[in-house]
């Protein structure tokens, strides 16, 4: 008898009029703005500037899009290309299909072309957003729920997931919500990662290989209890295959880049916190200009004091024998010759 299961929503879409409101596509946003606004707190705190993060997204988050979406139409082709299936389908990103693999690999180019036009440090980047695109993802797994896709065997634990689609091979019943699990998975690896980062002052793009190795681990044992059709290779899945590879190229570079290059970067992004960079060129450029206008002004005054009412000079210039002789020139100046050189 079952007691208790997580209800899956009648629709994932709902309707502002003629307007659509997807809740895949509401998680995405979501979990792309937290990303961004976690990002952005710990770029401050290594030495960046505020609003880096956000700039540089703008290259990242759309080439994820891309990334993610062609991984999965590549590593799922028979669900758009196959007999009886219409290939546009494969451009309907709301109806669910982002494979992480891609959308990280792609993403990271995107990244790499913001931080290059910055001049700014590509692993330093992703170390600040590392965490951040874990908590993305446990926000966008959600979408799944609201899709009705991604659950694991049929249970009949109390958090067991109700599917009540039959579309797509979907048989009604309760699952494995591994959607949930992936999620709460995520949250953990999030917080490791900032745990880690803090007690051992990561560097060089190690906390992002941290964030990586982590998330592999649980994709792991996650993947193997999904149901839903995938290619497998020796009894694999395919997604089992690229978490082993993809964990393994990560602890390498963990252990690499800590012998190489240990510690964590001085300096992140260029002129930040030294009073450098486009903004204070010009406000010393603004600085020099009405320093300029000041003298100036000051040698205008003094050309009038100079002058008696009469237009004729009030001073002889040549100084007067009874009050002693007269200074240098330099001395005027509070500075002599020898202080010059």
């Amino acid at each position: 008898m079952e007691l208790a299961y997580i209800p899956s929503p009648s629709s994932g879409v709902l309707y502002l009029g003629p307007v659509p409101l997807r809740g895949y596509a509401f998680c995405i946003i979501i979990g792309v703005f937290v990303a961004v606004w976690l990002g952005n707190k710990r770029w401050i705190a290594r030495g960046g500037r505020a609003g880096t993060v956000a700039d540089i997204a703008v290259w990242a988050v759309p080439f994820g899009l891309v990334g993610g979406r062609l991984y999965h139409v590549i590593t799922d082709y028979q669900l758009y290309f196959s007999e009886g299936r219409d290939w546009v389908d494969a451009f309907k990103i709301w109806e669910g299909g982002l494979g992480i693999w891609g959308a990280i690999a792609l993403g990271a180019l995107g990244a790499w072309i913001g931080c290059r036009r910055r001049g700014i440090p590509l692993p330093a980047y992703a170390d600040a957003i590392a965490p951040g695109i874990a908590i993305a993802q446990a926000i966008g797994r959600w979408g799944n729920w609201f899709n009705q896709e991604l659950y694991g065997r049929a249970t009949d634990l109390p958090w067991a997931v109700e599917i009540t689609s039959s579309a797509d091979g979907r048989m009604p019943g309760t699952y494995h919500p591994t959607f949930l699990y992936e999620s709460l998975w995520c949250i953990g690896v999030a917080l490791l990662v900032i745990w880690a980062d803090r007690r051992f002052t990561l560097g060089h793009g190690r906390a992002f290989a941290l964030y990586v190795a982590g998330y592999c681990a649980g994709r792991f044992w996650i993947e193997y209890m999904r149901v839903d059709e995938a290619h497998h290779i020796l009894g694999l899945r395919l997604n089992n295959w690229t978490a082993v590879l993809v964990f393994l190229l990560a602890v390498l570079y963990i252990v690499l880049s800590a012998r190489k290059r240990p510690g964590r970067e001085a300096v992140v992004e260029p002129g930040a916190g030294d009073g450098k960079g486009p903004a204070a060129d010009a406000g010393q450029t603004d600085g020099d200009a009405a320093g300029k206008d000041a003298s100036a002004e000051d040698a205008t005054t003094e050309d009038a004091t100079d002058t008696d009412d009469a237009g004729k000079p009030g001073k002889s210039e040549k100084p007067d024998e009874s009050e002693g002789p007269a200074e240098p020139e330099e001395s005027k100046d509070g500075a002599g010759s020898a202080k010059k050189a």
